[in-house]
């Protein structure tokens, strides 16, 4: 298969973009990513073939501060910025991720089948679960299932609107208002974080979580043998700033490591309990004791398939989500908001109670119980 993958720049959606790439490489197929950033000397290192994502600067007649008209206008212009690109390289199908939906976009114009990337848990809308994004469990019995009602309710009108707004996009790039879909959708997630709905659609396949490691460094682990706290900053740009910062606060003085995953330069004057830095963050889970991070989907799972419990510090977008369905599997608490004395109870509890690690490593149980995502992109061709 000839596939362009098409995801922006930001770490949570690239990085499974580029690891379905390297399965498709290493299953014989031929991958093409369409990314920015940082990511493109990744790719380009990693024997990737590449292409600049255009169309990602605003504009000016875009609007961010609505969240609907900047996914759905840009992703019109970006259909049309990479349309000449994916023309040429005489593609079999397109896979785009869920936020950028200019990749699906695009093959449709050009006629091309095309899968929709969800680095992370099915977020469509169900008639059987609160909104995604409130952070509750299904309600149950008559009163939980009125809450759920009412909380659908309350959002539909928004619902609306950002259907409206993704037909209005399409007609101005000379598609028909109503979105057909994907011809399949690969959910990149841990069966552990997904949450049982009447209406699961057919096209779905939870194909666990696409995860890599884009450096070979190992990072040096600070001296002693008190328990190792993993602390990653969110990458996000809606991720609760200065966690490392209130975490060695609340942490100086308990007897604990910490080694922090940072993508930029760590800051000076760290204290000698502490190592930061960009390494592989594997090695860091497989010595670490306890994970604090912003609940991104990537580190969240990566952490879970280690068996390593968490305590979340959520911020924007779907974190909030996230961290509760964690924290409902038993596997961590959540902290919000940030704060040094609220922070370092958490890792003491979980520190000092077995069952937080139990919980983890009963999630990890089920990370091999999902589908190959090389074949369920071959069934859609088929």
């Amino acid at each position: 298969m000839r596939v362009a993958v098409v995801a922006g720049p930001e770490a949570g959606h690239a990085v499974p973009a580029l690891a379905l790439c390297r399965k498709l490489i290493a299953a014989g197929d031929d991958p093409v990513v369409f990314t920015a950033g940082r990511w493109l000397d990744v790719a380009r290192d990693a024997g990737i073939a590449t292409r600049k994502l255009g169309g990602l600067a605003p504009r000016a007649t875009d609007d961010d501060s609505d969240s609907g008209a900047k996914i759905h206008g840009r992703a019109a212009h970006i259909s049309t910025e990479i349309l000449p690109d994916l023309r040429a390289l005489n593609l079999d199908l397109v896979v785009s991720d869920v936020i950028t939906v200019g990749g699906g976009m695009a093959a449709e114009r050009l006629g091309l089948p095309w899968i929709e990337l969800s680095p992370h848990p099915l977020y469509l809308p169900s008639k059987g679960l609160p909104p995604i994004g409130s952070g509750l469990a299904p309600g149950a019995g008559l009163r939980g299932r009125l809450r759920d009602t009412l909380l659908r309710a309350a959002t539909a009108r928004s619902i609306r609107q950002g259907h409206a707004q993704r037909g209005a996009a399409r007609v101005s790039v000379g598609l028909p208002a109503h979105d057909p879909g994907p011809v399949a959708r690969l959910i990149a997630t841990l069966p552990a974080l997904e949450v049982s709905r009447p209406d699961w659609p057919e096209n779905a396949h939870v194909v666990g979580p696409l995860l890599w490691e884009p450096t070979e460094t190992v990072l040096e682990l600070p001296p002693g043998d008190g328990p190792l706290v993993m602390v990653a900053p969110s990458t996000a740009s809606t991720g609760a700033g200065g966690l490392l910062e209130v975490a060695i606060q609340a942490l100086d003085g308990t007897g604990v490591r910490m080694v922090a995953s940072m993508f930029d330069a760590p800051p000076d004057g760290l204290p000698g309990w502490v190592r930061a830095g960009f390494g592989r963050q594997d090695e860091m889970l497989r010595n670490a004791s306890v994970l604090v991070c912003g609940a991104g989907h990537g580190l969240l799972a990566k952490g879970l398939i280690a068996g390593v419990p968490v305590v979340t510090v959520p911020g924007g977008g779907d974190q909030w989500e996230l961290a509760n369905r964690a924290a409902r599997l038993g596997s961590g608490l959540v902290v919000r908001p940030l704060g040094a004395q609220a922070l370092r109870a958490a890792v003491r509890t979980v520190l000092g109670e077995p069952e937080f690690t139990a919980a983890a490593r009963r999630a990890a149980d089920g990370s091999t119980q999902v589908e190959d995502p090389v074949e369920v992109c071959r069934a859609a061709l088929r």
